[in-house]
């Protein structure tokens, strides 16, 4: 018997082509898990920039960049890291305006960016874009996506352009109008992204340029949330909440803490601090503090610092700055949380408390699963780019350090390293700018709950 056409239409509409299918089946799968399409969308990026980077009109000499390059400037900038093998020379105009876009993509981040347009346009966003922006912004509750979502963007724009103004003066004197705007304008973006991208590595001499890479990078690494408690806090007499004063309570001491020691290790280094006037030393001392947590700009030779000063900002780079920030590391609450069991349990008490409020058990879990998964992070890698580059293990743990924090502070290992070391660092770049824990339940395809539970039982510790 032959077929209806009408019944046949009615399967062709129930049984959907197989692109079709799969597009839906991947779209389900990203939908069921924001850490996974937040894991994705940045690789797309990514490979987007990748490409434009690797178009010969992006040099200025016309000539490309290798694959490899290309990926690793790309994820440099999309990662706001900052490591790159090409020197600030090698772009053209049209380069550097390519490297902007990457590194304001990648500043703002790429969920961020999409639920904002989506907003923009429809009003309104849906559950599964608010549960996107919750990974990627780090925020608790659903409710203070779409406000946070504006708020970032209107605070971005705003120091962004006050950073652009306050430099401006001094790189129109020197380069002229357009290029000096130009050149304004990068510095504050990468200064406020914490990306420590640089058109001209004597642009930084400026004490005044200096000062303002240093604040903007500060109000960067404090994170999105914090930056809108503060907001709220201004505008609308909000209360300060506990993670905003954590955070800033843990950023001003390892500011000031990280600031003195680099002072006292390098006060008489003649290749660093020691030919420099006292009040310079002071600055110079403050500004490289703050760029080892996130900003990655530097105003010194890195590999002509002392060894103890090599081992403190390796440790300030592995630990980053807040959370929902542009920073890398494990972030200053998770240092905290560490810090505060490690407190409760030498005073003998049972919960965790710390400005008249406690904090909940599960808390020390994520935290420890976040100091575990960099360490191995950072441990693997290490022991892999010093098997392909030969390179000392103290060259190989700061730079490693560098990609996971993504600071951007190099020993010149990233440009020199073979075509595999650089592929090794790009993974570390990716996985620090994502998140250790974002990164891992990005490749879990299901969410599992157990049903039932085991007899407890205690291990001796110690």
């Amino acid at each position: 018997m032959r077929q209806s056409r009408y019944s046949l239409g009615a399967r062709l509409h129930r049984e959907p082509r197989g692109a079709v299918r799969f597009t839906r089946t991947l779209t389900q799968v990203f939908a069921g898990h924001p850490a996974r399409a937040a894991v994705s969308l940045f690789l797309l990026v990514i490979s987007v920039f990748t490409i434009l980077l690797a178009s010969p009109w992006v040099s200025a000499e016309r000539m490309p960049m290798t694959l490899t390059d290309a990926a690793l400037t790309a994820t440099s900038a999309v990662t706001v890291t900052g490591l790159t093998s090409q020197d600030p020379e090698f772009y053209s105009f049209a380069g550097q305006v390519v490297l902007l876009a990457a590194i304001q993509t990648g500043g703002l981040g790429i969920v961020t960016l999409g639920a904002w347009l989506t907003l923009l346009v429809s009003r309104r966003l849906s559950l599964r874009t608010r549960l996107l922006s919750t990974e990627s912004l780090g925020v608790s509750k659903l409710g203070e996506v779409p406000a946070l979502l504006l708020t970032v963007f209107v605070v971005t724009l705003t120091i962004e352009a006050l950073l652009t103004l306050v430099m401006l003066p001094i790189f129109v004197q020197a380069l002229g109008f357009g290029k000096g705007l130009f050149h304004a304008l990068f510095y504050s973006v990468s200064a406020f992204s914490n990306a420590g991208f640089v058109l001209d590595p004597n642009s930084l001499d400026h004490p005044v340029v200096m000062t303002t890479i240093n604040i903007g990078v500060f109000a960067g690494a404090l994170g999105f949330p914090v930056v809108y408690m503060l907001y709220r806090m201004i505008f609308h007499k909000a209360r300060m909440n506990l993670h905003t004063r954590i955070t800033l309570e843990m950023t001003a001491i390892l500011l000031i803490g990280g600031a003195l020691l680099l002072a006292i290790f390098e006060w008489h280094n003649p290749a660093t601090l020691g030919t420099m006037s006292t009040g310079d030393k002071l600055h110079n001392a403050i500004f490289a503090s703050g760029m080892t947590r996130s900003g990655g700009f530097n105003t010194y030779d890195v590999t002509a610092q002392t060894d103890q000063t090599l081992l403190v900002t390796s440790v300030l780079m592995f630990i980053g700055g807040g959370s929902g920030s542009t920073a890398g590391g494990i972030k200053v609450t998770t240092l905290a949380v560490l810090l505060l069991a490690i407190v409760t349990e030498i005073r003998g008490e049972e919960h965790m408390r710390v400005h008249r409020r406690e904090l909940p058990v599960g808390l020390i879990r994520v935290a420890v699963a976040v100091l575990m998964a960099g360490s191995v992070v950072v441990l693997t890698a290490v022991v892999l780019l010093t098997w392909v580059t030969r390179a000392d293990l103290a060259t190989t743990t700061f730079e490693v350090l560098s990609a996971f924090g993504t600071v951007g502070l190099s020993t010149g290992l990233t440009a020199s390293a073979p075509d595999a070391g650089k592929w090794i660092l790009l993974a570390v770049m990716y996985i620090g700018r994502v998140g250790t824990i974002t990164f891992a339940a990005g490749l879990t395809i299901r969410q599992q709950q157990t049903l039932y539970r085991f007899p407890t039982e205690r291990p001796i510790i110690g």
